[in-house]
């Protein structure tokens, strides 16, 4: 005699878990298709920064000088004022924008005899002096090469704002795209008798290696 069948799961159920199951699976790609480059991007740097040690990149500086026009020189003419920190003026900026092919925005650091502007970005660095007597331009630039430029968008330095905001989005399209992950995972792991194994394996082998192999 043949065993009586299991009753069927009732109609309701199996839907709702069709609903689920298929915007898990919306989610799942569509995080995946955001975070699909900045993944590749991270881990290929994650790889360079920990052996920046034996990537050595070689560090190319230029230097470039130039005056100021005499009819600029009194909007940055010295003074008597105490140090402080402003942006160079309308007039300044853009002139040593167009004559420098540099940027000269931002807050720049106005002594007795100089103005100084910092200008670090990724991968590199870079800097303006202006004599506030003579109106004497000198700057200074240095890139250390794609890798490094690479490793400082990973780092967030020296990447402004907007970069800031891609990173954050970018986190938040991984949080989807791992807890979805997850949740599949967790769904289809009856008939997959490795899932929590390999989750478990996961979690417990850069926790031993952190505990035991880190000092």
């Amino acid at each position: 005699m043949h065993a009586p069948a299991p009753p069927a799961r009732p109609a309701k159920k199996r839907s709702r878990k069709a609903f689920w199951l298929k915007q898990l699976h919306t989610w799942h790609w569509i995080s995946s298709a955001i975070s699909l480059i900045g993944l590749l991007l991270f881990a290929i740097t994650g790889f360079t920064l920990n052996h920046a040690a034996d990537i050595e990149g070689s560090p190319v500086t230029r230097e470039a000088k130039a005056q100021l026009p005499k009819a600029l020189l009194p909007r940055i003419a010295p003074d008597d004022a105490p140090d402080a920190k402003k942006p160079f003026p309308a007039e300044v900026r853009s002139w040593l924008e167009s004559n420098l092919k540099s940027r000269a925005s931002g807050e720049a650091d106005w002594s007795g005899d100089e103005i100084y502007l910092a200008l670090p970005r990724p991968g590199g660095d870079g800097w303006i002096s202006v004599d506030r007597a003579t109106g004497e331009v000198t700057t200074e630039t240095t890139s250390r090469g794609w890798i490094a430029y690479l490793n400082d968008l990973h780092k967030g330095r020296n990447s402004g704002t907007a970069w800031k905001w891609f990173i954050d989005i970018f986190v938040l399209a991984c949080m989807v795209f791992t807890l979805t992950g997850l949740v599949l995972l967790w769904m289809h792991s009856k008939h997959r008798k490795s899932t929590w194994p390999l989750v478990g394996a996961g979690l417990v082998i850069p926790a031993l290696i952190a505990i035991f192999l880190i000092h």
